[in-house]
């Protein structure tokens, strides 16, 4: 592929995204059958941090480790980042001593900065406008369950999709040709921008794109409804209440796993509020008296949720990245 840095969706062709998928099914099969080839040996990689991560630190750690590369963590808390080095020359910096730089932060503009100034490729860990990895993924994890080619899934994004995942879903969905429909408030729908480049996208590949406020008529035939926390980090804790009025009818609940007129699959990027269990979700049911948001514990922890799944995918498809920018 000639694009090795990893920024964001709309910098690579259908066919190229595919290419990432169908990659990390063939890393995944090698790792289990226990045929798995070391294509980084001796390759190192610096994994920054501005956001706190579960998954997609892990998932760089152990993707690297099991294909024979090093990694290094660093954050804004034990690095000079920020604080006393632009991103220009940690970019510089890195790349003396690293063959791949990874980032998780909050501008997209941060990260393309990072990857101009680099010798080395870069990948986007998670950024304010884009979650590729995430949708890699999502991508795998739904090809897994459905069987079906690409192009007959039906993926229903529901919630705040304004943001990285919503954004994101909308685009690499186009890319691959489904039925991808966004169901959310319409000031919860995502902006100009992310919607033409799924347009330009379906041109190519086919792809029928909703984005409604109609909750009967987007979740109909539903393959998979996905959705994201309300509230992203970063953002005030007053956003509670908003996203909760609006967005408490597009909560995925029973009901809605029932209205599909199919046997739906359920899947979220993580974390997610379907108990009480955590702080957050404790504070909201205090303060709210709500003790699921986005998802409730029903399907969560049903038969048809594969989120758990989809998180294991994290690993084998960032691992089809690094692979495929790294491997000699």
């Amino acid at each position: 592929m000639a694009i090795q840095s990893f920024l964001k969706e709309c910098d690579f062709t259908p066919q190229q995204w595919l290419d990432y998928v169908n990659l990390a099914e063939q890393l995944k099969s090698e790792h289990y059958s226990g045929k798995e080839i070391q294509r980084l040996q001796g390759k190192s990689i610096a994994l920054i941090f501005e956001k706190t991560s579960t998954r997609t630190r892990a998932s760089f750690e152990i993707a690297a480790f099991q294909q024979g590369a090093h990694t290094t963590y660093l954050d804004t808390s034990v690095s000079q980042i920020g604080h006393k080095e632009s991103l220009a020359d940690t970019a510089r910096v890195l790349s003396r001593m690293y063959d791949a730089i990874e980032f998780r932060g909050n501008k997209q503009s941060d990260l393309e900065q990072l990857a101009r100034y680099a010798h080395v490729p870069v990948f986007n860990g998670l950024t304010d406008e884009w979650h590729p990895t995430q949708m890699l993924a999502d991508a795998l994890t739904i090809r897994e369950h459905t069987h079906k080619d690409f192009t007959e899934v039906v993926h229903v994004y529901m919630g705040d999709a304004r943001f990285n995942t919503g954004r994101s879903l909308l685009v690499s969905s186009a890319m691959l040709g489904m039925d991808v429909r966004i169901v959310a408030p319409k000031q919860y729908q995502p902006d100009d921008e992310a919607i033409r480049l799924a347009h330009d996208y379906a041109q190519e590949t086919g792809a029928r794109i909703t984005i409604t406020d109609d909750i009967a008529q987007g979740i109909k035939n539903a393959d998979v409804i996905s959705t994201d926390i309300w509230v992203s980090m970063g953002e005030p804790q007053q956003a509670w209440e908003e996203r909760i009025k609006a967005l408490l009818p597009y909560q995925v609940n029973e009901h809605i796993m029932n209205s599909t007129g199919k046997d739906t699959f359920f899947m979220h990027c993580l974390p997610a509020f379907h108990n009480t269990e955590t702080t957050v979700g404790q504070e909201i049911y205090e303060k709210y008296n709500i003790p699921e948001l986005e998802v409730t514990n029903d399907v969560f922890e049903s038969s048809n949720s594969i989120v758990f799944d989809q998180a294991e995918n994290r690993m084998h498809t960032i691992k089809s990245v690094m692979v495929t920018s790294l491997a000699s």
